[in-house]
């Protein structure tokens, strides 16, 4: 059994074990960058709803990017993707009116080849029984990211070594076309300050997966 599938064998279950009847559930998946948490989170919602099944629905983070206009006016455009960049606040009034299940809710997205968001191009079906929320700082204790403690019936967190992020963070800027130098340059600056921010502030997961194996806190 790959990684994948026994991370989201091990999600299913804690779904499984949160949901309450009647009541919509919230699942946060957390991690820093390049740990693998997009693609663990539609994986899980695809699993939840195989057979045509309207059962789940994914929730991105990203699009709460600040757009880059506003980052070069604060000075913050060489650190875009650390907490400071996103609007926080936003995000958590987004989070905190999920809990009514009764309307349907429009969300921004990002779009990575443009780089930029997208006003209301996410919409979340009303009755949606489980919304899984995807992103690197749900579980922040800081700032106004700290907003959304308590509003997870779950939390997961998927933080593999620091070096397997490494890798596949260098993986991911020469697939954007970066040459090895600029690549690794920007994987061991940006990317690896804000994955160890996430690992070291973040509050404890209901579960934690690494890189083989899940433990689920008591």
């Amino acid at each position: 059994m790959s990684d994948l599938d026994a991370h989201t064998a091990a999600v299913l279950r804690l779904i499984a074990e949160s949901r309450r009847p009647g009541a919509r559930l919230l699942l946060g998946i957390a991690g820093p960058p390049g740990s693998g948490k997009s693609t663990l989170a539609a994986r899980v919602v695809e699993r939840l709803n195989h057979g045509g099944r309207a059962e789940a629905a994914l929730l991105p983070m990203d699009g709460f990017h600040l757009e880059n206009e506003v980052l070069e006016s604060r000075g913050l455009l060489a650190v875009k993707g650390a907490p400071q960049t996103f609007d926080a606040a936003g995000f958590v009034r987004l989070v905190r009116s999920l809990r009514n299940p009764d309307e349907d809710v429009a969300y921004p997205l990002f779009d990575r080849a443009r780089d930029c968001t997208l006003p209301g191009a996410g919409r979340l079906p009303a009755g949606t029984p489980v919304v899984v929320v995807e992103g690197n700082y749900l579980l922040l204790r800081s700032g106004d990211w700290a907003g959304l403690q308590g509003l997870f019936d779950a939390a997961v967190m998927i933080a593999p070594p620091v070096e397997v992020l490494e890798a596949r963070l260098i993986y991911r800027w020469l697939e954007h076309g970066l040459s090895a130098e600029a690549a690794a340059r920007r994987a061991r600056g940006n990317d690896l300050a804000n994955a160890r921010l996430v690992m070291a502030q973040s509050a404890t997961a209901d579960l934690v997966l690494g890189d083989a194996e899940a433990t689920v806190t008591p």
